[in-house]
Parts: structure tokens; sequence; C-alpha cells
């Protein structure tokens, strides 16, 4: 199979699908790989790395897009790419398609077999291909909300870990996933007095013992939320449903009640956001305030450390990116938890939650892909 790599569009996004190393595996197993000129040249892996392991150079996307097999991106594809995808060819890359009909639609209009990072399983029921970027985007969440919450940048003029003899900032986490975890890690590693709300008692138990009682958790009713937010200096939004839009879990009604300076940093954005007030920001200009509350909304976090973010996302997408690049659809039939990744084929929604969002009908992947 050709696989084709082109340099990721999006404001301010410098990763890259695939690494020299993993070009050098698909090689290995018998594959060609064509990579846009200068697509590493955000990990510092310039046209000559790819070379020697393997690939051919294109010296523009519209090369990689006409001839590839199979495309595999970061980010979803900006407007201009998908009207280059075509039928009988697979993307494997982020989608996030549940609030981007636009998206949904461009992509139903190729005819492409898209198959999204986000939505893949595993046998655990957990997502394995989210789950590196929810670690870095978690611990990212931490470095913007102290960043924001500095004087010069709008914020409350506090110390996340405070000093000695001066309280630290509060932290809310709200969902105790994979970001929510690696939020709390960070914020509790620089000192700040930190909550994480969930609605899972097996799962608060499990932080409550990885953190020895270093942060606290709560269980989110619409109490304990409004409290935590109200008395938060930052809260960061950190909730997930599969495929699915995310609640809007912080109401505008709460801003006001807020304190001034204080900062929301909402790890949701791609999936709609879980803050009423939320709307996607850019690495470029990442913040905006809503009744005296800043938002930090970026939709692609890591994508400001993508040296870290490229070799994360590869070392977990290969072996499904390999099984794909191998058998082709034969892969979506045979593996029910890369068959969770597929999310559109042939002009169709193949994943219920996504389908819902959209409001269209929903076409069974198992029908699809055998």
């Amino acid at each position: 199979m050709l696989v084709g790599v082109p340099k990721e569009i999006k404001n301010n996004e410098f990763r890259v699908g695939l690494t020299p190393a993993a070009v050098r595996e698909y090689v290995a197993r018998g594959h060609r790989v064509l990579v846009e000129t200068g697509a590493g040249d955000g990990i510092g892996a310039g046209d000559e790395a790819y070379v020697a392991a393997g690939a051919a150079i294109a010296s523009q996307a519209a090369e990689v897009f006409a001839l590839a097999d199979m495309v595999v991106k970061v980010k979803e594809p900006q407007p201009s790419e998908w009207a280059q995808l075509h039928e009988g060819q697979i993307l494997f890359t982020y989608l996030h398609l549940a609030p981007d009909p636009d998206q949904a639609r461009g992509l139903m209009a190729s005819g492409v077999t898209a198959v999204a990072y986000e939505t893949v399983t595993d046998a655990q029921g957990g997502l394995p291909l989210l789950a590196p970027m929810s670690e870095v985007a978690g611990r990212l969440s931490i470095q913007a909300a102290a960043t924001a919450l500095q004087k010069p940048n709008g914020g409350r003029g506090i110390l996340l870990g405070g000093v000695p003899g001066v309280a630290p900032a509060r932290v809310a986490v709200i969902g105790g996933g994979v970001v929510g975890l690696h939020a709390a890690r960070m914020a509790a590693g620089l000192g700040a007095e930190v909550t994480i709300l969930d609605r899972s008692i097996p799962r608060l138990r499990e932080l409550d013992e990885i953190f020895a009682g270093r942060v606290r958790t709560r269980y989110s009713t619409i109490d304990a939320l409004e409290e935590e937010v109200i008395a938060a200096d930052a809260v960061i939004g950190a909730v997930l449903i599969p495929g699915a839009t995310a609640p809007k879990l912080v109401t505008r009604a709460m801003l006001p009640k807020m304190k001034r300076g204080a900062v929301l940093v909402d790890v949701a954005i791609d999936q709609g956001g879980c803050f009423e007030t939320s709307h996607a920001t850019t690495h470029a200009d990442p913040t905006y305030v809503e009744d005296g509350v800043i938002h930090y909304c970026v939709a692609n976090m890591p994508g400001a450390v993508p040296l870290t973010s490229s070799h994360a996302l590869n070392h977990a997408t290969l072996p499904f990116g390999l099984a794909l690049a191998g058998e082709g659809l034969a892969a979506l039939a045979r593996d029910p938890h890369l068959r969770a990744g597929l999310n559109i084929h042939r002009g169709r929604v193949a994943h219920r939650a996504v389908a819902e969002a959209l409001g269209v009908s929903f076409a069974d992947p198992v029908g699809i892909a055998a």
C-alpha cells in the first residue's frame, strides 16, 4: 500500500502523522510511504530524515492526496484537504466530527473511508489512540492555566503553588479520566489545592488511591460542581463521551459568581466544549474573556509540544496503522476495536454516537467493513 503523509495546515499545528521511525516500520513491511516536503519540520525531522527511513518526498500536498491509498494525519482535514480525498482511500487521523457537521459532509461527499483515532477502542474499554494526547493535553492544561493566571495575561495574579505563608491556587478538575488524572497530577505537583469531580464512584476510589490524599475527590452533583467552580482559581474541563458532543457542565450563569480573573481551560473543546461559553481558539490567540473569566479553548493543545506529541501519538497509532496498510478494510472486519474507529465510509456515518450528534442515519460498521 502507498501511505501518504501531508504536512499539517491547521493553525499552529506542528505535529506530523508519521515520524521517520514510524516510516521505517511501514517500509520494513513492504509499504511505500510518500511524505510532503517539510511535513516533519515541526519536530526537527527534515526531508533527509524521511528519505533515510525509506520514504519518497512529494513537492506538494496535492500529490500525496492524489496518489496515496491511505492518508495518515494528526488533525482533522481542513476544507482544502477533504476536497482532495477520494473514494477507495483510507483516512487515518483525529476527526472529532460530532461538533463539526461541515467536515462530516465534506468527508461523506468525498467517498473516503475515515477512521478516527479518538474512537478506536481496546479490550479494557479504553481509547488507546486518544490516551497519549489526553495525557499531553491534561498536563498542558495546567501550564496554560498557570500562565493565564498571571496578572500581565489578565489573570488574578496568583501563583499556582503559592509560597510559605500564602495559600496556593484552587484547581477544580471536572472529569477523572486520562485528561483529569494528568491535569491533577501536574497541579498537585506544583503545590495547588486540587479537587477532581466525577460521577463514577469506582473511578473516584481509584483516584483517591493514586493520590493518597493529596487530591480531594468529589462526586459531581450540580451542587458540588457549582461550589467547586465558584471557589476555583482555575477550572479544567476534562469530560469526554466518546464520539459525542461534550455536555455543557459549566453554565453561563455560573460565571458572574466566579472570581474575577479566574481561568477556564476547556480540554473538551474538540468535542464542542464542556463550558457553555466556550468557543474554539488557536495557539496564535488562545484566550478570551467572558464575564471577567479567562477562557482557554485551544482545539489542538498538544500541537504546542509537537516533538513530544508526535512521538507519543505514533507509538500508539503504529500497530493500527500497520494493520490498515497491510489488510485494508479487512482489518476493520477482523478487529472490532479498530472498527470502532470507523466514522465515515463511502458517504455514510458509521459511528452511532457521531450519527446521533449530527442528526443523520447510522450505518452499521459491521456490514460496511465486511
